[in-house]
């Protein structure tokens, strides 16, 4: 650890490069103009004094005893991806406070003895978030297919709910390498789809699911939590999208990201949906909860998908 600044705002490196753990104790760890600064009453493992934390160049960040950190300090470490764990002296406990549920791995069993299934029981979950996203039970059994019905109906919705908001709206737009070139209607989708994929990460750490292994979505290490997110774009995330935006061209001095963030916000407080989300993912595996029987009952699943999903899941979006 150095003190003063080291050059590196502005880097961007990867995990790969980065150069380990900074263990800290005994201070306030906060954020100043964009950089970390940890302020040391002294101990052995720090001296006393003021230091700017490299956080770009770091993987994670070890707390000790006798240290606190603010809440802007913790949005700039999940900004450049950096964890943060509490820990015992030296490092020798791990305090971190684990997702607040039953000691009970049932759900992350039942959610990677499904995904492994993949002509079974994967893509019986596939078709029942499908069903709960369309209101509708599909017969098809290819994710492909049943991924192009969806982006076809999901073009309908977006022109549909600009129409209710009065918007023009001409097709879905993302560029990743300058997400700001969007016209206003994809600049406010993005930013209440970020809104609506922080609380299904909040339902995903609460049941102590896998995030990693979705069963729509495929190669992102959010994969999980993208599935659940999208559950609920056609209820939250484009409709408080485009309202965003309908106040804001009402308004056009306010920023765009504060007021979409603020009213997906808004929506998530009111309609409660993280804890909708949580009841969703256990619903999801409600069928594969007992280990020992799931690989004898992947292929009924199936059935029962076709049987009951239509009526019961449907409408509670």
């Amino acid at each position: 650890m150095l003190i003063g600044r080291l050059g590196l705002e502005t880097a961007r490196l990867p995990h790969s490069d980065r150069h380990g753990l900074v263990y800290l104790d005994r201070g306030r760890l906060t954020a100043e103009d964009g950089a970390l600064r940890f302020r040391a009453s002294g101990s052995p493992s720090v001296e006393r004094g003021e230091y700017t934390l490299p956080h770009q160049s770091v993987s994670m960040v070890l707390l000790g005893p006798g240290s606190m950190v603010s809440h802007d300090a913790l949005r700039l470490l999940a900004r450049h991806n950096v964890a943060l764990a509490a820990v015992g002296e030296d490092g020798v406990r791990l305090y971190t406070a684990p997702p607040l549920l039953p000691d009970s791995s049932a759900l992350a069993r039942a959610q990677a003895l499904a995904w492994a299934d993949a002509k079974g029981a994967r893509m019986a979950i596939a078709r029942r978030m499908y069903a709960w996203r369309l209101d509708e039970v599909l017969p098809h059994r290819d994710i492909a297919v049943l991924r192009g019905i969806e982006g076809s109906r999901v073009k309908v919705m977006y022109q549909v709910t600009a129409q209710r908001f009065g918007l023009t709206w001409n097709g879905r737009r993302y560029d990743r390498a300058n997400p700001n070139a969007a016209d206003l209607p994809n600049q406010a989708i993005n930013h209440a789809a970020s809104a609506v994929e922080a609380a299904a990460a909040i339902a995903v750490t609460a049941t102590a699911t896998i995030p990693q292994l979705g069963f729509i979505h495929e190669d992102s290490g959010q994969s999980f939590v993208l599935d659940i997110a999208d559950l609920y774009r056609d209820t939250v995330t484009v409709p408080e999208a485009f309202r965003a935006v309908s106040i804001h061209t009402k308004r056009p001095a306010e920023n765009m990201e504060r007021l979409a963030r603020r009213m997906t916000g808004e929506a998530i407080r009111k309609q409660q949906l993280v804890a909708k989300m949580i009841d969703r993912i256990k619903a999801l595996f409600e069928h594969e909860t007992n280990i020992e029987s799931a690989l004898a009952s992947a292929a009924p699943v199936q059935n029962r998908l076709t049987e009951g999903d239509s009526g019961s899941h449907g409408g509670s979006n």
